[in-house]
């Protein structure tokens, strides 16, 4: 049995042989199909990148029909159960856990670099009072550069590890003062006695008190909520950091546009709409309605169905266990019970089988961060805090592999060829 992929073009009744590697052929083996000399060649046409893969990758591995969710090769509910966001962003950009002595030294290297320049602050001031969080998080990553202009040297691995700690660092610090400036709030600067997460907690919600002590369990549920998110294979903003990235353009400018695709409501702001899709139903009662309504085409039922998975999310099923613990300390949200209901009625109609649409990760993050007392405004803020070590490690492999080139797509164009140009007075 060969690994090639015989081709017909019946245009022509020429037989092309195309290498098969990793289950995929290469779209530039197509470009030898021709009709006649001066023909381009043939090219594959993939909106949205629906089967189409733009690298190689031994970062995360996802199998959608099974819902299964690895960081290189751990599943993801050993890391939620046992290991620390930390240790989890380490073996994400390192390809292994680390010892004791290695997770000293990574924890000390992000802990040391949370505190921002006063000039960061100070531009952080001067946006309106009603900014949105995300857009105040786009423009102080993106300014960042201006600040450490030796990150442009991208191919220095010591220049690249420093940024990386700088990031990964100073990520829940601008995120913290942008939720701080947007309540009218003075901010609070890091304590690096606290863990990563506790010190996120700590520049979220501390007031008068002399020091900030975070409850264990919210803590705790953060630091998991951040494993699960920490990343997922080439999802719009990973893709939007390596096709940046791909310009050898410096890390914060590139973070800033992985940052923007996930401002979208497709993307990171998706677990809003779960809340208001709850509010809007009101109650248990209403919910037969709505899901009627659904099938229908009058609404979409947000926090079920996903690009990937044709499965039960196992990022879902995580943090729908973990829910129940934050509301315990929390308060019991009222919107849970109606999440509850709706999850079992769909899980058990055939339409939404059919379609294979299970909830997902946004179904119930969404509760918890409300829980917490947090505003719908800032869930992509909380989403982009995790994150950043995923489009980092993205971004490293990306530079790191010499098959990789600056992107820039093909296109079909369809438009108008050899017009002529004629003056205005004669149009």
């Amino acid at each position: 049995m060969k690994d090639t992929l015989t081709v017909i073009d019946n245009r022509t009744g020429k037989t092309y042989e195309i290498p098969i590697t990793n289950g995929t052929i290469r779209a530039m083996d197509l470009r030898q199909i021709k009709v006649s000399d001066d023909d381009f060649g043939l090219m594959s046409y993939d909106p949205a990148f629906t089967n189409t893969a733009s690298c190689r990758s031994k970062i995360t591995f996802i199998d959608g029909d099974k819902g299964i969710l690895e960081y290189r090769g751990y599943p993801i509910e050993q890391l939620a159960e046992k290991s620390t966001y930390l240790e989890t962003a380490y073996l994400i950009l390192h390809g292994e856990l680390p010892n004791k002595k290695q997770l000293e030294e990574w924890t000390y290297n992000i802990t040391t670099h949370t505190i921002i320049h006063e000039n960061i602050r100070k531009m952080m001031d001067s946006f309106h009072y009603d900014a949105h969080p995300m857009g105040m998080l786009v423009s102080t990553v993106g300014a960042l550069s201006t600040f450490y202009p030796e990150a442009k040297a991208i191919k220095d691995p010591e220049i690249r590890r420093k940024q990386i700690y700088r990031l990964i660092a100073k990520m829940p610090t601008i995120a913290a003062f942008a939720y701080r400036h947007s309540r009218g709030l003075p901010y609070a600067y890091p304590d690096n006695d606290l863990s990563y997460v506790g010190n996120f907690l700590n520049m979220l919600f501390k007031m008068t008190e002399v020091k900030y002590k975070p409850n264990p369990v919210i803590e705790r549920a953060l630091d998991i909520l951040f494993i699960t998110h920490a990343d997922h294979e080439q999802n719009c903003s990973a893709n939007a950091m390596r096709s940046v990235g791909s310009s050898e353009v410096d890390p914060y400018s590139a973070t800033a546009a992985a940052v923007a695709a996930l401002y979208g409501p497709l993307h990171g702001g998706a677990n809003e709409a779960v809340l208001r899709m709850l509010t809007e139903i009101g109650s248990k009662d209403n919910i037969p309605a709505f899901i009627e309504r659904v099938k229908r085409g009058e609404r979409r039922l947000m926090g079920f169905g996903h690009r990937v998975y044709k499965n039960y999310d196992p990022r879902a099923k995580i943090i729908k266990e973990m829910a129940h613990q934050v509301f315990e300390v929390t308060g019991r949200n009222p919107l849970l019970d109606i999440a509850l209901e709706l999850e079992k009625i769909a899980l058990n109609d055939e339409y939404f089988i059919k379609r294979k649409l299970y909830p997902n990760v946004d179904f119930y993050s969404g509760l918890i961060y409300q829980s917490m007392g947090l505003p719908v405004d800032l869930f992509p803020v909380l989403f982009a805090v995790p994150r950043t070590v995923g489009w980092l490690a993205q971004w490293e492999e990306m530079l790191q592999d010499p098959e990789q080139k600056i992107a820039r797509p093909r296109q079909i164009y369809l438009g108008h060829r050899n017009r002529n140009y004629i003056p205005i007075d004669e149009r």
